[in-house]
């Protein structure tokens, strides 16, 4: 009842699963990862003993399709069963249990796998594994939902939309640097559920992105001024902790704590800045 992509990034640092189905909340059910160990989806009639299974299996160094062999030889209910698992390394592994309803299979390749059932057509795990393999210039989560994006469009499930989710991993790459979930995002009822989920990525990217030290903004002159000046209008004057307390202050209640680094300023918070304030005037040398 459900379409997904399970995949590695290149350097092997991210792993993750996108979701999409007619089926309420997909994303709290189907995905399952660990940071630089690999991620599974468990769909059709799906089995959610097999994710803390799978990623122990995964753990061990037991490769993805040993570790689908293993799953489901275990399993009496293997052929109502669909998984794709992809591990730290080599190529990912599907199953497609040959009582799924049709259509129903999966592509597979190095780094991902991608599966579905109830599906308009093989079309749809095609355009999925083709999305992602196109992909390489996206950051990864982006490139999931764009794979997720191109499944839908090529017929989806044949019932109709209405969940998705997303979860990617990396080693450290959580909130605040104290845990391994880089995303985990999930539109549990919606029409357009791969849209939402778009939406939310951009949204997620926007608030806990990590800045580019290449784009960052020295926090002074100009860009300090007319930066004091949107706080004040906010509500947020600058005292003696200087523009920078005034500025983290801001942020923090603003959700964006993440893209903040001493001394300088990131354009995704300047913009987002200039967005909420009343009109302020920027000097003319402001970025």
């Amino acid at each position: 009842m459900t379409f997904s992509i399970v995949a590695r990034s290149a350097d092997g640092r991210l792993h993750g699963v996108a979701v999409a189905s007619k089926f309420l909340a997909a994303g709290a059910l189907v995905p399952a990862a660990a940071a630089e160990v690999g991620a599974l989806a468990t769909q059709a009639h799906a089995n959610p003993a097999y994710r803390p299974q799978g990623l122990t299996l995964l753990r061990t160094g037991v490769a993805a399709a040993d570790v689908v062999a293993g799953l489901i030889a275990a399993d009496p209910e293997r052929d109502h069963r669909q998984l794709g698992v992809v591990g730290a390394s080599g190529a990912g592994a599907s199953w497609t249990g040959p009582a799924c309803h049709p259509w129903a299979g999966g592509r597979t390749g190095d780094g991902w796998a991608a599966q579905g059932n109830i599906l308009t057509g093989p079309e749809v795990v095609d355009a999925l594994g083709t999305a992602w393999q196109a992909g390489t210039a996206l950051p990864f989560a982006e490139r999931l939902v764009a794979a997720l994006r191109a499944g839908d469009e090529a017929g989806g499930d044949r019932r109709g939309r209405q969940s998705a989710g997303l979860l990617v991993v990396e080693r450290g790459g959580g909130y605040g640097g104290t845990s391994d979930v880089v995303v985990d995002l999930r539109v549990d009822d919606h029409p357009d559920p791969v849209a939402e989920l778009g939406r939310l990525l951009a949204v997620h990217t926007m608030l806990f992105g990590r800045p580019d030290p290449a784009t960052l903004l020295d926090l002074s002159g100009a860009v300090a001024a007319e930066v004091a000046a949107l706080l004040a209008a906010l509500g947020h004057p600058v005292h003696e902790g200087g523009t920078e307390a005034a500025l983290i202050s801001w942020a923090g209640i603003e959700n964006l704590e993440e893209r903040l680094v001493p001394g300088r300023i990131d354009p995704v918070v300047l913009t987002h800045l200039r967005g909420v304030a009343p009109h302020v005037p920027a000097p003319r040398s402001a970025s």
